[in-house]
């Protein structure tokens, strides 16, 4: 099964509350052929269905049309509210095909 996760360039001047209140959840992509990492914004619903859905080690394909790249990753890292649960941040680390 194929998983797939639309992503876009976080803003420089965005807060991470008012992103999460807006329903989006603060992300970061390592490894992706970039000396650095990329600060990413992705659907809050869509990264929780996906976390529920995908086994711990699938490959999940990330698209980033601002950067026009696409390939595959894995999930390294979620951060959680401590009691409620909630995700925070999600953090991906880009693999060669």
């Amino acid at each position: 099964m194929e998983f797939t996760v639309e992503c876009q360039k976080r803003p420089a001047d965005s807060k991470p509350n008012a992103l999460r209140r807006e329903g989006l959840l603060p992300a970061v992509i390592y490894g992706h052929n970039v000396p650095e990492s990329v600060a990413l914004v992705v659907d809050a619903k869509t990264t929780e269905t996906l976390l529920r859905k995908a086994p711990r080690n699938a490959p999940i394909q990330v698209n980033i049309p601002e950067l026009s790249w696409s390939g595959k990753a894995m999930i390294q890292e979620v951060q959680k509210h401590p009691w409620k649960g909630s995700i925070y941040h999600v953090s991906f680390f880009a693999v060669e095909a």
